[in-house]
């Protein structure tokens, strides 16, 4: 999840006290469960003792960690390394969930204005103490030059450009990454935009999932103009007044989308075990009826529980957004091994245009559906069939690549995966 918190933690504080705004993220967190979170725009944390670029108390990390996140889930969150090399008055920071997640170094440190700094993480698997082998995802944080007009948007080009230069001197091609925050575009067109979604070095191309792979929004895109063609997707603001509940940030509801959570193509293809899920992407509390409306406004907002609304509210004008992201165990490689759930079991990969399924004797004798699917959610076979024996082949003419296999049986679900077809 990523959230620009406006400012959280100032001194003296732009919107309310801190305590309150750590009960504020509390309520947001206990109902999102994030295993990674940035926060963007947070008041700068001084990075020592004089240092007065910072707007927040020293160690305002901490206190975030212990009233905020960990007060919601006890000993599950820590922080990353955070940094402040360009001296603004405000950073992100990334939070992770330290049960799943481990914090290896920042392996890129672009400064513009704000910083944008790459995270290298890595995954706690279970054998990783004895195979010391695991998974890596980087998350890249932003927060860009805000304001509308040619001067604001060739520095956001300028910002993008930057960061994209830096992790292009640590990779040949894009590794699992996330590259997230706030990055105030108006439209798609726009240059930094452009950078992130179409380079002219494909390697390092990112998919803004709405668009590819889930298919709920087409290029090209102006939502400043347009609004309530992406109504369910727009982050700025949540609140319509000015000076209700404060005169902190923007007003005039939900007018535009600046917020975004882009991913490499291994997430998007699953080719190195971290793997998007589709249609997962959503706005934390936009129930798509928000548009220049606050998110309390009537109609009734039912998208989530209205103490979660009420906090997005008073938290921040920015809506939250969020992925969902599949890791399979570096234990096996998953891609070699059959699939088995519910003890059906099939051949992955596939291979020769044939494959093998294994039905238990339980299900046998009664109607089972196969249904393949591309990462844009069309069914590309599917098959309808009475089980009469354990182990059934089924011709796939299709592509080679991943792809969503689902079976169910009397209409209910019983294995839904990945597969590759060699």
């Amino acid at each position: 999840m990523t959230y620009n918190v406006l400012y959280y933690g100032d001194t003296p504080p732009c919107q309310g006290n801190h305590s309150t705004y750590h009960s504020y993220l509390k309520t947001i967190v206990s109902y999102t469960k994030p295993d990674l979170l940035g926060l963007e725009k947070m008041a700068a944390i001084p990075l020592y003792a004089g240092d007065h670029s910072g707007t927040a108390p020293i160690g305002f990390a901490d206190s975030i960690l212990q009233f905020a996140l960990n007060s919601a889930f006890p000993s599950t969150y820590a922080y990353c390394t955070y940094t402040n090399t360009s001296g603004a008055d405000n950073m992100s920071v990334l939070f992770y969930n330290k049960n799943k997640l481990g914090f290896h170094s920042i392996t890129s440190n672009y400064s513009n204005i704000t910083d944008f700094n790459t995270y290298k993480l890595y995954y706690k698997d279970t054998s990783l103490s004895t195979t010391h082998d695991t998974l890596f995802l980087y998350v890249t944080l932003n927060h860009t030059q805000s304001g509308t007009g040619s001067s604001t948007e060739a520095i956001r080009e300028t910002q993008i450009s930057g960061e994209m230069a830096q992790i292009a001197t640590h990779f040949v091609h894009l590794p699992n990454m996330l590259d997230m925050g706030d990055f105030n575009t108006h439209h798609s067109i726009e240059a930094c935009y452009q950078q992130l979604v179409a380079p002219s070095d494909t390697n390092f191309q990112f998919y803004d999932p709405p668009f590819y792979p889930d298919a709920h929004a087409t290029y090209p895109a102006d939502w400043d103009s347009n609004p309530s063609l992406y109504s369910n997707f727009l982050t700025t603001s949540t609140r319509l007044s000015s000076s209700i509940p404060n005169s902190c940030g923007t007003s005039g509801g939900a007018k535009s989308w600046y917020d975004h959570i882009f991913i490499s193509s291994s997430i998007l293809k699953n080719t190195n075990h971290i793997y998007y899920i589709p249609n997962s992407y959503r706005t934390i509390g936009n129930d798509g009826n928000r548009v220049g409306i606050s998110i309390n406004d009537l109609p009734t907002n039912s998208s989530e529980p209205s103490s979660v609304i009420d906090a997005l509210f008073q938290m921040s004008n920015k809506y939250p957004v969020m992925i969902d992201l599949l890791i399979n165990s570096t234990k096996v490689d998953v891609k070699k091994q059959n699939i088995e759930i519910a003890g059906f079991s099939i051949s992955n990969p596939v291979y020769n245009e044939k494959l093998l399924l294994n039905i238990p004797q339980e299900y046998l004798h009664k109607d089972i559906r196969l249904e393949c699917y591309d990462y844009l959610g069309r069914i590309l076979f599917q098959s309808n069939f009475i089980s009469n024996k354990t182990k059934m082949y089924f011709p796939i003419t299709i592509a080679k690549g991943n792809y969503i296999m689902k079976l169910s049986s009397e209409g209910n679900p019983v294995l839904n995966t990945i597969i590759t077809i060699k």
